[in-house]
């Protein structure tokens, strides 16, 4: 967890220096710094026992003494001495979407507006008109960023809430008196967002298990302590239950506070047509308790098979349950390949050998290496010229390598127009094109779905990379057409992107089943950065689950040779 409060330091002092114009280069070193905090999958704690904090990419020694003195104190000086330079609220100012740095700046120094309640109260007062060129669209364009920023604080990202669930869950499974333990609710499910976190324990103990609970060092309050449930705050202001259940009613009680609602009204429903009563202690005939020890053995007294988490939603998974005719879900151990990688040779802080090596261990037999193309210099965009030298570096390596095979691929750039950000001639000599919009965001429904129709068309084009553009807390995902996107998908052989990269997580479920169901196959890429980045796979598959994916709807599960005649047939 101090990995990301360091992170969330580091992103703030990268903000306030941006409010105070300082040296841009000083900016992106606290942003990058912070970001590959982020994504760090070690302890920073062991890192600094090990010497090894120069080792994160963008970590200097100016950084790593930071760090430090974090670890060591709970604060930087330097941050806390910053932060007196700065009213605290232009901080949020500056997190909403379409509220920038300098923006913040000028409404501070104009209007006095200091926090977000000033600038509603602005808003509302109509005081932002004719500000510095502030027309109504850009009211509305900080409105829905108000929105989104709300929506961020009252919900997490899967990825967020699986962290703090494990740095809950891990002490207390160490405890020899806890037997069972898991969590439930929207978590279990694998939703996008998570409001809070609910954990569930089997012990003879509980008293101890709440007391262990309340004390650990991740609690920032205590809400509510009881005998056998208590509620805290963490340190990151989320949420978080414990309870402890029976033995005998663990599979009833995880079955239940994993919910849905509408399907445990379903299975509710089902069990009063049988004459039996189910609630989280259990199924029972009048007082007789027949299950509810495991979940596996309340769904065969129910005569239906076993519903996947993910699926607990009144989607028509219980009507198929009770057929023995649910999906065969896809599972990560399916997965051959990660379909959308960066490396050095853009924007990416890792070499092809080192990705190669780490897509190895996961036991990958193919990996594709897909850098930026030239019209993105932000991102290190590779200019035709550089490509000749990667694809030979990719030949190369490619010929030491035995049951592996790295894919030249790119991240082609889709412009206002439609257009893609090299000549066919160029795009034909790539094993893999993935086409993604990077810019113009705010064109209409029509345009928008126009521009991903028009890049379909391309025969090169094999996968169309985070479709909606969405970015958790900074961007919705833009409106389009799905109809005439599916259905261009279709005729063209063209793949949709489940980009796993966690504030992406694009598409999403609802738009992935409806891609399945169109009859269009579908790709999981990490878009990671780092080779740490790669783990995140997991976070597509939990997406791929919860849109009833099976093992053949994803290119990723293909054998390589399979896959290069599946995308160009």
């Amino acid at each position: 967890m101090e990995n990301l409060k360091i992170a969330e330091i580091f992103s703030n002092i990268a903000k306030i220096l941006e409010i105070e114009q300082d040296n841009p280069f000083r900016i992106r070193a606290y942003e990058r710094a912070a970001q590959n905090l982020r994504e760090l999958s070690e302890d920073i704690q062991m890192l600094i026992s090990e010497d090894r904090l120069l080792d994160i990419p963008g970590v200097g020694r100016d950084l790593a003494n930071k760090i430090k003195e974090f670890v060591s104190t709970g604060k930087i000086k330097f941050y806390e001495d910053l932060k007196k330079t700065t009213p605290p609220g232009l901080l949020d100012l500056v997190s909403i979407p379409s509220v920038g740095p300098k923006t913040a700046a000028l409404l501070y120094k104009k209007l006095k507006i200091k926090n977000i309640d000033d600038l509603e109260k602005a808003i509302k007062k109509n005081k932002l008109i004719g500000l510095f060129g502030i027309k109504q669209k850009t009211i509305e364009n900080i409105q829905a960023g108000l929105s989104l920023l709300k929506e961020g604080r009252e919900r997490m990202p899967l990825a967020v809430a699986i962290d703090v669930a494990n740095e809950f869950i891990r002490p207390l499974k160490e405890l020899s008196w806890v037997k069972k333990i898991s969590p439930a609710g929207s978590l279990r499910r694998k939703k996008q967002t998570v409001r809070d976190i609910d954990i569930l324990i089997v012990s003879s103990k509980p008293a101890k298990v709440m007391d262990k609970f309340t004390q650990l060092p991740l609690v920032k309050n205590i809400q509510a302590k009881g005998a056998t449930k208590s509620s805290v705050l963490s340190q990151q202001d989320i949420q978080v239950d414990c309870r402890v259940v029976a033995d005998r009613s663990f599979g009833a009680a995880l079955l239940y506070f994993t919910g849905s609602k509408n399907f445990n009204i379903k299975l509710r429903s089902l069990a009063i047509r049988k004459g039996l009563k189910i609630n989280e202690y259990g199924v029972y005939l009048r007082d007789k308790f027949l299950a509810g020890r495991t979940e596996e053995e309340v769904f065969k007294l129910l005569k239906m098979s076993y519903i996947p988490p993910e699926l607990r939603e009144d989607n028509g998974e219980v009507e198929l349950a009770m057929k023995n005719k649910l999906p065969e879900l896809v599972d990560l151990n399916k997965i051959q390949s990660d379909m959308h990688v960066h490396s050095f040779w853009s924007d990416g802080l890792n070499s092809i050998e080192e990705i190669v090596q780490a897509a190895k261990k996961r036991n990958y037999s193919y990996i594709a290496v897909t850098d930026h193309s030239q019209s993105l210099r932000i991102a290190g965009g590779m200019t035709i010229s550089e490509l000749n030298k990667k694809k030979e570096e990719i030949e190369r390596i490619n010929k030491t390598l035995k049951d592996f095979r790295i894919l030249y691929g790119t991240e082609v750039d889709i412009d206002s127009q439609g257009k893609l950000d090299y000549p066919d001639r160029v795009l034909r000599e790539f094993d893999l094109v993935i086409a993604a919009i990077h810019t113009g965001f705010k064109q209409s429904k029509a345009k928008l779905t126009q521009r991903l129709i028009k890049a379909c068309r391309n025969r090169y084009v094999h996968i169309i990379a985070h479709p909606t553009g969405r970015l958790w807390g900074v961007r919705d995902a833009y409106e389009l057409d799905f109809d005439q996107i599916m259905q261009a998908c279709r005729e063209t052989n063209t793949a949709l992107e489940i980009n796993a990269f966690p504030a992406r997580m694009d598409l999403n479920d609802i738009n992935a089943r409806h891609a399945k169901t169109a009859g269009v196959r579908l790709a999981i890429g990490t878009d990671a950065h780092l080779i740490r980045g790669l783990a995140t796979m997991s976070l597509g598959i939990f997406v791929a689950r919860r849109a009833w994916l099976e093992e053949q709807d994803l290119l990723n599960t293909l054998p390589v040779e399979e896959l290069l005649k599946t995308i160009k047939k």
